[in-house]
């Protein structure tokens, strides 16, 4: 039962599928006006969106009373098409919650990755020694991660008074993360966490039914503890803020 329950919009999105070839089959017939099986393979669409849209048969009843409940039928299929997503995206994150719990007050976790020289980054060497600003972004070169990673920059002397190293982290090769870096002049350590291990080791959620990686940014002390945690997808210069303020309560 536990596994029903757990895939129970999975289940109903497979379930409520299995008749769509049916219906749509029928559909193409009533809209292209044959009963050979043969349209249901030949590439004409035009016809069927705009049968399904609008009303090219405006006095033929069946096609209108099938047209109404196809549609409903769509929108129903659509939305437990949404509702499984969102479902299987939150299980996810509650999943990597539950397994690490990276939160205030947890030791930043040991992890190597390649920086984007190609050198072996250990964050070991520098936990305890640096207050650290790990921030998680979802892709370089993205309108919202270049200004994050542009504000990050123009801060770099603020971070540095401050004694706290930036650590930018993505999934994209060491290659992109160097191009990325050169392109915009960024003076800091960026790593490739091809696989989002990293990523999965501190449970950072996603978005958009778990289709986008999460804007995240951890702040940690010089003991290695996290002492704050600010989480957003859209408000990317505000990891910016919210480092610095954090930083200077530290001080």
């Amino acid at each position: 039962m536990n596994i029903i329950y757990a895939n129970i919009w999975m289940i109903l999105f497979l379930v409520w599928g299995l008749p769509l070839t049916i219906y749509r089959s029928k559909f193409r017939k009533l809209v292209y006006q044959t009963d050979s099986w043969l349209i249901n393979v030949k590439p004409v669409f035009m016809k069927e969106i705009k049968g399904l849209i609008g009303n090219v048969y405006p006095g033929n009843i069946e096609y209108k009373r099938f047209r109404n409940f196809y549609r409903l039928y769509l929108t129903i299929y659509f939305l437990l098409f949404l509702f499984y997503f969102n479902f299987n995206g939150y299980s996810q994150i509650s999943k990597s919650e539950n397994m690490y719990k990276i939160g205030v007050g947890s030791m930043v976790p040991s992890f190597s990755l390649k920086d984007q020289h190609g050198n072996v980054f250990n964050i070991d060497s520098v936990k305890g020694k640096k207050n650290l600003v790990i921030y998680f972004y979802p892709k370089d070169d993205s309108p919202g991660c270049t200004k994050e990673a542009c504000s990050f920059r123009d801060q770099f002397e603020v971070f540095s008074e401050a004694d706290a190293l930036i650590i930018g982290i993505s999934a994209q090769s060491v290659k992109s993360h160097f191009d990325f870096a050169n392109k915009h002049r960024l003076n800091y350590t960026l790593l490739s966490d091809e696989g989002n291990k990293v990523r999965k080791l501190f449970g950072v959620p996603t978005n958009l039914f778990g289709l986008i990686p999460g804007r995240v940014t951890y702040i940690s002390n010089k003991k290695g503890k996290v002492v704050s945690i600010f989480n957003s997808q859209t408000e990317a210069e505000k990891h910016i803020e919210e480092a610095i303020r954090i930083l200077k309560e530290m001080q």
